[in-house]
């Protein structure tokens, strides 16, 4: 899972993932709103797929890039418990300072 949070840490492999939501995209698809060069696209290709993110595959001359829900699913189940962990402390915190003894304090 570190792997796939340095991945989306940076906002140019976001804006990639983003576009893949669209659907798949060509390696020049990708790169054409971005401004650097093919090499370091895919640098930032390789970080997606290591991350398992995106997969791409081959035919011919053209690299299309997929985006790989699993990847996503287990970050966003990820910070769903840190969300309901989080939303359990607050409630329990509203309790207390509704009640006799938060208001005495």
């Amino acid at each position: 899972m570190d792997q796939v949070f340095k991945a989306l840490s940076d906002g140019t492999r976001r804006e990639m993932i983003e576009r893949l939501t669209r659907g798949p995209a060509s390696v020049g698809e990708l790169a054409q709103p971005l401004s650097m060069s093919l090499p370091a696209v895919m640098q930032h290709l390789q970080v997606l797929e290591a991350s398992g993110l995106v997969r791409s595959e081959k035919a011919g001359r053209v690299r299309t890039c997929h985006l790989e829900p699993d990847g996503l699913r287990m970050a966003e189940d990820w910070l769903g418990g840190q969300r309901t962990g989080w939303e359990h402390r607050l409630d329990r915190l509203g309790g207390f300072l509704d009640s006799d003894e938060g208001k005495r304090s």
